[in-house]
């Protein structure tokens, strides 16, 4: 799987989170509720200052790299400035060495068949702020998805 190693800036977001690991039942559900939360109940349009028309799905707080639990953010990236609405929380994607991965396809499938490779890659994982940025547009069978795994 290709990837490119890159150095980003330290980014603010603004969404919704849940708290799930790779062996909760209830994995799957509670990462779509979320994101279903974040579009269906208006939470995204109502997010002030966003910088771009992309959402993300951010990972962060792992409390045992693959093997516990970890934060799922459904959010946007946001200007410093932005006065948020209280039921949406920031956070901050660290700045650091990122692997970038490019994917296209069902947004779904294609993201799901990634992390499933990922998992056996031997990439150098600081397990500090993983994230998909979706690119703008709708098309849910032909996305384009920027997948960031934070390096050591």
């Amino acid at each position: 799987m290709n990837y490119e190693i890159v150095e980003l800036k330290e980014k603010r977001v603004a969404g919704i989170r849940t708290r799930t690991s790779n062996i909760d039942s209830d994995m799957k559900s509670k990462i779509g509720m979320t994101w279903q939360s974040f579009f269906g109940e208006g939470i995204y349009h109502s997010i002030p200052g966003k910088k771009n028309d992309k959402s993300i799905g951010l990972y962060m707080n792992y409390e045992n790299g693959d093997n516990g639990a970890y934060d799922v953010m459904v959010c946007c990236e946001v200007e410093d400035t932005a006065i948020l609405p209280e039921n949406v929380q920031s956070a901050i994607i660290a700045s650091g060495r990122y692997a970038k991965f490019v994917i296209y396809g069902h947004v779904q499938k294609a993201v799901e068949e990634l992390w499933t490779k990922l998992h056996s890659m031997n990439l150098d994982r600081k397990y500090c702020c993983d994230f998909e940025e979706y690119q703008a547009g709708g098309d849910m069978e032909n996305a384009e998805i920027h997948i960031y795994i934070s390096l050591n």
